[in-house]
């Protein structure tokens, strides 16, 4: 399944490399060292994974690079951005580099990190190699991590002078925190999860996001909306030309009324909202409004995620899932399987001009994930490789089974079996 083409056709890998794809499917060849048998199944690209925080260093008791990378390649995933509000802040090219030696230590998968813009960092934009780093990530809203950016004069330095696109994380955090003052004055001092969508509310997500597109284009801007939660914010991706838009699974899923069901296992920032929000966004998938599907994968320990809207930890693991979850919502009639592969393998590649992955085609990395359709299982907990060891996806069925993962033309990954030796590399960009 590339490029929108269903095929019968052999793939040939040499050491990393795709070096043939032969159609019609044929017997193996003679020199082949090792022979996959796929039948019944479809071989994809290796999903990557735009938005992640993997949570080292500096909080490895919830997860670090190991952990995390694990479960990404049980869920097809072959390649992750990492975001930089870890200990310390991937906001100095010194921080940069420790990432980088850590990701090399310890990562499964092929791996890439954003760089944080602050509120006095600008400067270094300058300094980024753009054939090494994908992106700027701007928190226009506070979040995890305590990195805001709200000062005008600062936000058109980062907008005019990024050589790179600026990931925007949007909610405006005077009215999230006028919102949170009320509702803890009717409903005390650690409001309902309930509350956490008129806290964090659409009005607080547009507000924020207006802003950015009107910086995006009166600087010039290559912007790219992180995680947009809301049927309003789409409206802002018409006739913007270099502005394009994320969803990811949380709010793909989940609406509103599951807080009644899950509580805050599906806190997140942005926050869950309506039925209505999360059908604009499942028709944004088909209708070009919506560019890439990534998680925002983030784990907590779950000790972390007690109490309500003011004390719980924001952030729930995917990374493990989110392929299975595509696919489940192509079963139902959302999308097509071939948009999937457009969301979360082609469209990243594309967009972040990813070297050489993204795709199946002769030359490129052998990045490749084998699933196969009408093959129930269910979440349970011994299945879940976070460190965090839960997810809210427990006990839902999929119908789509993650069987084997290939990264730069090793199995990593082969039905439950895993290469705890395997080693990804750096992207590249250009």
């Amino acid at each position: 399944m590339n490029e929108g083409r269903r095929q019968a056709a052999t793939i040939i890998i040499e050491r990393d490399l795709i070096s043939d794809i032969i159609e019609p499917q044929h017997s193996t060849p003679e020199h082949a060292d090792l022979c996959v048998d796929a039948s019944g199944c479809f071989v994809l690209p290796g999903v990557i994974d735009t938005h992640v925080h993997f949570r080292e260093p500096g909080l490895t008791a919830k997860a670090d690079m190991e952990s995390e990378s694990r479960a990404a390649a049980w869920g097809g995933v072959t390649s992750f951005f990492d975001m930089p509000n870890t200990v310390p802040q991937t906001t100095t090219l010194e921080a940069l580099e420790q990432k980088h030696g850590l990701a090399r230590e310890k990562s499964h998968v092929n791996y890439s990190f954003l760089f944080g813009a602050t509120n006095d960092n600008a400067p270094l934009l300058d300094r980024l190699d753009p054939g090494r780093v994908p992106a700027v990530k701007l928190f226009m809203g506070s979040s995890t991590g305590n990195m805001l950016v709200d000062r005008r004069e600062v936000l058109d330095t980062i907008f005019a002078r990024s050589p790179l696109p600026i990931v925007a994380h949007c909610e405006d955090t005077a009215l999230i925190n006028r919102n949170m003052s009320r509702m803890k004055e009717l409903r005390g001092d650690d409001p309902p999860v309930e509350l956490h969508p008129l806290i964090r509310s659409a009005e607080a997500c547009l507000k924020s996001s207006t802003l950015a597109v009107e910086l995006a284009k009166k600087h010039g801007a290559r912007l790219h909306l992180a995680h947009v939660s809301t049927a309003r914010e789409l409206d802002l991706l018409e006739d913007a030309p270099g502005i394009t838009a994320e969803a990811v699974i949380a709010h793909l899923l989940f609406t509103d009324a599951d807080y009644a069901r899950l509580g805050t296992r599906i806190k997140c920032n942005p926050s869950v909202k309506t039925a209505a929000d999360r059908a604009a966004l499942r028709q944004a998938l088909t209708d070009g409004r919506i560019a890439t599907v990534a998680t925002d994968h983030a784990p907590h320990l779950l000790a972390d995620k007690q109490g309500g809207a003011a004390r719980a930890a924001s952030g729930m693991p995917m990374v493990q899932f989110s392929l299975a979850a595509m696919l489940q919502l192509a079963d139902q009639g959302v999308l097509t399987v071939e948009r999937v592969v457009e969301l979360m393998c082609h469209a990243p590649a594309r967009l972040f001009r990813i070297s050489r992955r993204g795709f199946i085609r002769n030359g490129y990395k052998a990045d490749l994930v084998v699933v196969r359709p009408s093959a129930p299982w269910t979440v349970t907990p011994s299945l879940i490789q976070s460190r965090c060891r839960w997810s809210p996806l427990e006990g839902m069925r999929f119908n789509w089974k993650v069987e084997q993962t290939f990264c730069n033309g090793q199995r990593i990954f082969n039905n439950g079996l895993f290469d705890d030796n395997s080693r990804g590399e750096p992207l590249a960009f250009g």
